[in-house]
């Protein structure tokens, strides 16, 4: 007979008959329908649909300095300690974002670890993500950190073929890793790495539970980390799993008794689907959603952890204290002092996110900015909407150009049929004209300007 019970969340008498047990299979599920890898993977429907369940308090969590840095040159001591204090600045006096993650392995990341932490901030609070020994524990309770990621593969891929267990033992194994957690007086944060390819009622279930039982026994939280690690994950509603992110949310709270507050989801977006999976979990329960400072991450990367700010604000009405315009500081000094390239098309931090080319464009954007800009770049990020010059500008393009640059010198804007912008349009034509296949650069429009001034 099951349980009937009254739930804290919708007040109502709720029966819930499922109490899942763990499946130790004998051949591994690869879900080989869903998952045939000569073919690109399918997206299986089943139609059943979760209610949606967004927590009062959603935040970001940070793994620059962790999965950030295993796609790209590692950081500096300095820099990895300057992008901390940004990171401070951008997640506000109400810890929008509340952890950060660091490796301990090499000497120059403990250093920057410690130096982070002599800076004294709450938020974000640092973390680290540590290999499951003793010997690693004891490191980092040393240091002086307070919780720890643990990596617990949960998908039969991992299981059987990767570290040659069975699921039994696989989840034996997990569970004394995370006791010695506990005893080392640490908060273990347990990533179910591979989650979007996992049998979720014959292993991950289970094991959440048996988790929250040890976090009951021991008064210490467990939290679960949901890895979309190959980016599988889909937002769609009545997908089915272990693809749809609601249903793996909304599965760990309702079969596990996982509390919003310990889940976390960590997604990757290798199809795309990187912040759109990343706020279907908050909408479906998830408190943390973890990212990336530019998306940098593993094979296609992370979700971008500017995104999620702009995400949030466009949920919430508010950025709760947040900084955007510390994006914009913070892409700069990634580009100019790590010597990483941003793709130009980069969403709010890329070169030409706001910039505009065509000519009809910018005709539009000198009557009115917000016919072609997404928002007030300028107030929110600091970066003011631009055009960029080629053979379709027309006079539209190169009078935007001048006057952008004229504002900026606390000059008059002139009219696109001015004599100097039509100077400088005759050479733009001139130069396509004759061949060339390049854009002009703000240089060689900056030269031009000059001459034209001179001549009028």
């Amino acid at each position: 007979m099951s349980d009937i019970t009254l739930s804290n969340k919708t007040y109502k008498l709720e029966q819930d008959p499922y109490n899942y047990q763990l499946q130790d299979v004998e051949e591994p599920e690869l879900f080989r329908a869903m998952f045939p890898y000569t073919e690109t993977p399918k997206i299986a429907f089943n139609y059943r649909r979760v209610p949606e369940n967004m927590p009062e308090d959603i935040f970001i969590t940070d793994t620059t300095f962790r999965d950030g840095q295993q796609s790209r040159a590692p950081y500096t001591t300095e820099q990895m300690v300057h992008i901390y204090e940004l990171l401070h600045k951008l997640g506000g006096p109400n810890g929008m974002i509340r952890q950060t993650e660091f490796f301990v392995y090499s000497e120059k990341d403990r250093k920057a670890l410690e130096k982070c932490m002599e800076l004294g901030y709450e938020f974000p609070e640092i973390t680290t993500w540590i290999r499951a020994n003793r010997k690693d524990f004891e490191l980092v309770r040393s240091i002086g950190v307070k919780e720890t990621g643990i990596l617990v593969s949960c998908s039969d891929y991992h299981i059987f073929h990767k570290m040659g267990l069975t699921r039994k033992e696989a989840l034996d194994k997990y569970l004394g890793i995370v006791s010695e957690c506990i005893d080392a007086g640490l908060r273990p944060r347990c990533h179910f790495e591979d989650i979007t390819r996992a049998d979720f009622y014959g292993f991950v279930v289970p094991f959440a539970n048996e988790l929250m039982k040890l976090s009951e026994k021991s008064g210490v939280p467990v939290k679960i980390r949901a890895c979309d690690t190959m980016g599988y994950g889909v937002p769609y509603p009545g997908a089915a799993l272990p693809r749809s992110v609601s249903g793996i949310i909304y599965g760990l709270m309702h079969y596990s008794g996982v509390p919003s507050e310990m889940i976390e989801w960590h997604g990757h977006n290798d199809f795309y689907k990187g912040v759109v999976n990343a706020t279907t979990a908050w909408m479906y329960g998830a408190c943390a959603v973890n990212c990336s400072l530019l998306g940098i991450g593993e094979r296609t990367g992370n979700v971008p952890l500017e995104a999620m700010v702009f995400e949030y604000a466009s949920l919430r009405g508010h950025l709760n204290g947040m900084d955007p315009h510390m994006i914009t500081e913070i892409a700069e000094y990634i580009r100019d002092e790590t010597n990483y390239s941003i793709p130009p098309m980069t969403p709010f931090v890329g070169a030409n996110f706001n910039v505009t080319r065509a000519g009809i464009h910018a005709d539009g954007m000198m009557k009115n900015p917000e016919i072609y800009n997404i928002f007030d770049t300028t107030a929110i990020l600091d970066r003011p909407p631009r055009v960029s010059i080629n053979s379709s500008s027309g006079a539209a393009g190169v009078a935007f150009w001048v006057n952008e640059y004229r504002r900026a010198h606390k000059e008059d804007e002139l009219e696109k049929n001015h004599p100097l912008i039509r100077h400088i349009c005759d050479w733009v034509k001139s130069e396509y004209d004759n061949g060339r296949i390049t854009m002009i650069s703000d240089d060689e429009m900056l030269e031009k300007y000059r001459e034209a001034l001179k001549a009028s």
